[in-house]
This record gives structure tokens, C-alpha cells and sequence, in this order.
């Protein structure tokens, strides 16, 4: 299984476009990538500008597909002009889970 977590901020105010957003990718992602086993959304109550997700796929082709596809695409022309600073990414080969 592979794996990327990403560790995003925003700036102040722009915090429904980027829920906003993050939110469309995973509708895209339940509706048509089957080998995306899991997508998760998280906003940090204390600092509501922090998003973190965690995205689980079958193997390097579905993540291929996924960082690839139009949605994500459209995900990014939006979240560039809203960063505050780097996104933080890790891709990693899952090495224990609980189903």
C-alpha cells in the first residue's frame, strides 16, 4: 500500500476554499478511483488554517492515476494561491494498519 500525507496551511480567510476543495477532490476520488482505498480530510481546531491529509492507494499506478487526473489538477490551480508556505508531502509504503 502506498501512502501520502500532506500537511497544509493556508492564509487567514481562505479556510472554506481550501475545506472547500479538499472536499471536491474526495468526492472525485469516492466517485471514480476505486484503487484509492482511503482519503482523509483533516483542520486543526486550534489553528483552523493547518489541513492534513492521508491518502491510501492499492499500489504506485493508482497513485499515478490519482496525482495525475483533472481533479487534482483543478485542486492545485486553486490551493497555489492560497498557501502560506510549502506544503509538507510524504510518500511512504504503509507498513502496518487496523483494518
Amino acid at each position: 500500500m502506498r501512502t501520502i500525507t500532506a500537511i497544509i496551511r493556508v492564509k487567514p480567510g481562505t479556510e472554506a476554499t481550501m475545506r472547500q476543495g479538499l472536499l471536491d477532490v474526495a468526492a472525485n476520488v469516492r466517485a471514480n478511483e476505486p484503487d484509492t482505498v482511503g482519503f482523509y480530510i483533516s483542520q486543526d481546531p486550534a489553528d483552523p488554517c493547518v489541513f492534513a491529509t492521508y491518502e491510501r492507494f492499492t499500489d504506485q499506478a493508482a497513485m499515478d492515476r490519482h496525482n495525475n487526473s483533472a481533479t487534482v489538477a483543478a485542486f492545485f490551480a486553486i490551493a497555489k494561491p492560497i498557501l502560506d508556505g510549502p506544503v509538507t508531502l510524504l510518500t511512504c509504503d504503509e507498513i502496518s494498519a487496523k483494518p
